[in-house]
């Protein structure tokens, strides 16, 4: 189970830059809304302004209520009410100015007075421009030289750092279904906790694990498991997180993050994804210069330069382990492949264990059932189905999630969510005729799995589906369960014939997957005519990588495997018309259901088909 974490970087810009820079904006967005509202304060109708040699002839017939002085402006009142401006020549005194005019000032009713304060308006105003510009310069400056600084940091590892376990709470406990796989890396922590038991039989640590397995099984959370349990600096990275846009960013890296881990050894660097910068070399466009092939050059490198002392080891996941570099995959860098694959019946149920934590469950969910039901689940599609199975039965104000809740969370894991599409009468009885055609020629076919549901509402891209999953878990399958498989799938496509003496579309999936499965049994299985051969286009080469060598096959032999995939697909088309043919009553009572219930449940199906 995932929790939560706090990552840091090792290196790089400091994370309160952003803020400040959000606090700037800020500041200027205020500063704006400022000046707009002065704009809006300041008096849209200005006093009048009146000549000097006016307001003189004002102040003699005696019109002038009061003088105020400010500077050089005059700032007069008018007994009428009301105001005007004037501007005098500087140097001397306004009284003075009246007496040479031969006005007495007294002719002013409230006086004259003198404003003493000092024009901060005037001078906020003259000066505002220049302490815009010099704020705006140093701003910009400032972000040059933050870019300057992320420029250089192009080199500097971007792996998130997880010490001594406090930062991640995933441990062994929380993995299940790869039993294994814990085995093989539990050995990997100890050597880091207890190196000296190890090195006194002269075991040397291994320099790298590579965990290698489907999509979904685990890796990702087994690594976090080992940073829970290693108690040691634990460094995570992607692989995509090593390629920039610069040459040479991505080796800078690699260089840095070896360098950081060595440093702060015991330590385990774990690579996720690592198919995107260990590919085979060579296969490029631009040859051994291109940025990927530098970087798995310095890892490369880095690995070969690790001594006994540096208890520094390597983990990395991949679900591609054919396309990566057999330099990168030889003993010496990575000495250990674990391979994860998915669970098994037992390991499904101690996965449903750990999922089910904090889930309460109603009394009718039966465990053993539920795992039986989920055959080729992966760990992640589990949690995925019983959170969704959470989800449903929240929105029907459950307070328990139920089996129907299972059951209905495990179809739309595989199948996707239930789609009502208005169908016509004509479309919807082909679409049941479909359906049960699948079921009925898989219930007559003794190797086929159990019918487990048959249902005509529409999921995904299908109008319909019938569910046929495995009753236990398979590693082999023989020639006779692949043809009937074939034969079952082909059932819905001769359903349709043989009622309707038509065709419909609805059977193109079908069509695809069991033309897919004869082809591989043709050119991969060696299970025709043709004998034992394989014809397939990736081939080993001398280094243990896989590689594509073109077209192996002559035009000659193309022509064999195409007629040999039609024979087999018409003779299976042909034994599933035939069982259709012989349990017409059968495939009537099952559409006739459908049509009424849309879905048929395991047990219905088999009350229908019992007998003859």
């Amino acid at each position: 189970m995932e929790q939560k974490r706090m990552p840091q970087n090792l290196k790089g810009p400091m994370p309160k830059i952003p803020a400040r820079g959000g606090r700037t904006q800020w500041i200027f967005l205020l500063m704006l809304i400022g000046l707009v509202v002065w704009s809006f304060l300041t008096p849209l109708t200005q006093p009048q302004t009146l000549p000097i040699s006016e307001v003189l002839t004002k102040i003699k017939a005696g019109e002038v209520q009061k003088i105020v002085i400010d500077g050089t402006n005059l700032q007069v009142t008018l007994k009428s009410g009301g105001t005007a401006s004037s501007t005098r020549e500087p140097g001397g005194s306004f009284l003075e100015n009246l007496t040479q005019a031969g006005i007495d000032p007294a002719l002013v009713s409230d006086g004259i007075s003198v404003k003493q304060s000092f024009p901060w308006v005037d001078v906020l105003l003259n000066f505002l421009p220049i302490i815009l510009l010099a704020f705006f310069f140093f701003y910009f400056l400032r972000q040059a030289r933050g870019g300057a600084s992320d420029i250089l940091s192009f080199g500097r590892s971007r792996a998130k750092l997880f010490v001594g376990g406090r930062q991640s709470r995933v441990t062994f406990s929380d993995v299940a279904g790869v039993d294994e796989a814990k085995r093989e890396l539990e050995e990997v922590v100890d050597f880091l906790q207890n190196p000296g038991k190890y090195r006194a039989l002269g075991a040397r640590i291994p320099k790298g694990v590579l965990l290698v397995g489907p999509a979904g099984t685990g890796k990702t959370l087994l690594a976090r498991a080992v940073a829970g349990e290693a108690k040691v600096a634990f460094y995570s990275m992607s692989g995509s997180e090593f390629m920039e846009m610069l040459v040479g960013v991505g080796a800078a890296r690699v260089r840095d993050l070896f360098d950081t881990a060595k440093r702060n050894s015991p330590a385990i660097i774990f690579i996720d994804e690592i198919e995107s910068i260990g590919r085979q070399r060579g296969l490029g466009i631009t040859g051994g210069h291109e940025e990927r092939e530098q970087t798995l050059n310095q890892i490369l490198t880095e690995m070969d330069g690790f001594t006994p002392t540096d208890n520094v080891i390597v983990l990395a996941a991949t679900n591609r382990p054919e396309l990566l570099d057999p330099a990168l995959t030889r003993p010496g860098r990575f000495d250990r492949h674990v391979v994860l694959d998915l669970p098994d019946i037992n390991g499904r149920k101690d996965i449903f264990k750990i999922h089910m934590r904090g889930k309460p469950m109603g009394p009718d969910v039966d465990l053993d059932k539920i795992t039986k039901r989920t055959v080729g689940f992966s760990g992640a599609d589990i949690e995925n189905m019983l959170n969704e199975a959470a989800i449903l039965a929240a929105r029907l104000n459950k307070k328990m999630i139920g089996m129907p809740d299972l059951e209905e969370a495990a179809t739309k894991v595989k199948l996707g969510p239930e789609k009502k599409r208005l169908q016509s009468p004509e479309e919807r009885k082909m679409t049941a005729y479909h359906e049960a055609g699948h079921a009925i020629v898989a219930s007559q076919l003794p190797h086929m799995d159990p019918v487990h549901r048959v249902s005509i509402v529409s999921r995904g891209l299908a109008l319909g589906f019938t569910e046929i999953p495995p009753a236990a878990d398979k590693y082999h399958h023989t020639k006779t369960e692949l043809l009937e498989r074939v034969i079952s799938l082909l059932g819905g496509r001769a359903s349709e014939e043989v009622i309707f003496k038509e065709f419909s579309a609805g059977a193109s999936s079908d069509l695809a997957q069991a033309t897919s499965i004869v082809r591989k049994m043709v050119t991969e299985l060696g299970m025709s005519s043709l004998g034992p051969i394989s014809l397939t286009s990736w081939d080993m080469d001398w280094f243990g990588a896989f590689r594509d060598q073109g077209s192996p096959i002559s035009e000659e032999m193309a022509g064999k495997v195409d007629r040999e995939i039609n024979k087999i697909l018409v003779e299976a088309y042909a034994q599933a018309k035939q069982v259709l043919e012989k349990n017409l009553p059968k495939l009537d009572k099952v559409a006739a259901l459908l049509l009424e219930k849309e879905t048929i449940e395991e047990e219905e199906f088999k009350k229908l088909t019992e007998g003859n």
